[in-house]
């Protein structure tokens, strides 16, 4: 190998010896000495003066290289919204959630950031569509048409409003393909299940707030086992009713049922008003029977001690208590009456006046 400057090597000196001759270290390369150190790294100072140097184009690479550098490093900040997480991957795979505010990354490729919004209110309508004419929802039957526990079938529309998890933005984003899409079964689903444990009457009428309520507790669960990342806000129902082809029947049928709770009502009304009189005089007919057998005891009672003590004067004085007894019923006889009393011991064999006309007209004592 040829070193060019008379065959000298690395250092300054021939391959041989210092002398030029041959012998055993003819192979072995001489130590450098100072100089030849010194003169190497002026040497190289050199080469670099003239590399910054010189007509300025390895300035400017340099230059240039520091700033792509810089730039590549600072593309790591980004910012995050007050209404959205930062959802950072390293090499693609999950690494950490940032809250809103200026955040850093490491440069991509070694890690990226996905930026959800997760307070934007989302909705999904079931059985009808908002930006349609209503005549025009008529096509989605299936979506509406439902069985309810009574075995009827109800027409009911509904709307889910729901968000991004804020807890886990990121089963949002990579456990399920598409979860804005999968929300609308599952909330078909719920309803269908809610739907089938009520009667028709209370879904028309006062089961609604809780249908709603319990559709969306079972959405919320199901959501949540397949890890969607969505939190369901509310389930509004908007149309409860029967489906149109059966309605005029439905109609007539509410209406016999009113006809039957009115006559109800009103026979309830008139045994309201019957029996408390009934009952009143039952129990003023049981008063007066008990005074009636009072007052008639008590009479008998009255007449037994009356007879008790008519009859121990008679047993004391017999002719006495006759006479006293058939005069008091002689009175009680002819009390009231226009009498003429004739001793039967005066005036004999003298037929007594008796002035019948005077006694006729005369008005009887009272």
């Amino acid at each position: 190998m040829s070193w060019g400057n008379g065959n000298k090597g690395p250092w300054g000196n021939t391959p041989g010896g210092g002398s030029g001759g041959g012998g055993g270290h003819q192979n072995r390369p001489n130590p450098p000495k100072q100089d030849d150190i010194e003169q190497m790294i002026r040497k190289a100072k050199e080469s670099l003066r003239e590399a910054m140097g010189g007509d300025g184009n390895g300035r400017l690479v340099v230059v240039a290289g520091l700033l792509l550098f810089v730039l590549w490093i600072g593309s790591g900040i980004y910012r995050v919204n007050p209404d959205e997480l930062g959802v950072v991957l390293r090499f693609g795979k999950y690494q950490r959630t940032t809250s809103p505010g200026l955040n850093y990354h490491l440069p991509y490729p070694i890690e990226t950031v996905l930026i959800p919004s997760v307070t934007s209110v989302n909705k999904i309508e079931v059985g009808f569509r908002s930006n349609l004419a209503e005549r025009n929802n008529r096509g989605f039957d299936k979506e509406s048409l439902m069985l309810t526990g009574d075995r009827n079938i109800v027409d009911i529309n509904f709307e889910v409003q729901w968000k991004i998890d804020v807890a886990a933005p990121q089963n949002f984003l990579f456990n399920v393909r598409n979860p804005a899409a999968m929300i609308k079964p599952v909330a078909e689903s719920a309803m269908r299940e809610v739907i089938a444990r009520n009667n028709l009457g209370d879904i028309l009428t006062t089961a609604q707030s809780k249908i709603a309520e319990d559709t969306k507790e079972i959405m919320q669960h199901m959501l949540r086992d397949y890890g969607a990342g969505v939190e369901v806000i509310a389930v509004n129902l908007s149309k409860p009713d029967v489906p149109a082809p059966v309605i005029d029947e439905f109609q007539d049928v509410k209406r016999a049922e009113q006809d039957k709770e009115t006559a109800e009502s009103v026979a309830e009304g008139y045994s309201n008003d019957i029996l408390p009189k009934a009952k009143g005089k039952g129990v003023q007919m049981v008063q007066e029977a008990t005074a009636y057998k009072n007052r008639v005891i008590a009479e008998a009672q009255g007449d037994v001690a009356r007879f008790n003590s008519v009859y121990n004067e008679y047993r004391q004085a017999k002719d006495v208590t006759k006479k006293r007894m058939y005069l008091e019923t002689m009175e009680e006889v002819f009390k009231g009456m226009n009498k003429v009393i004739v001793d039967g011991q005066a005036g004999n064999g003298v037929v007594p006046y008796l002035p019948l006309p005077q006694l006729k007209n005369k008005k009887p004592a009272e």
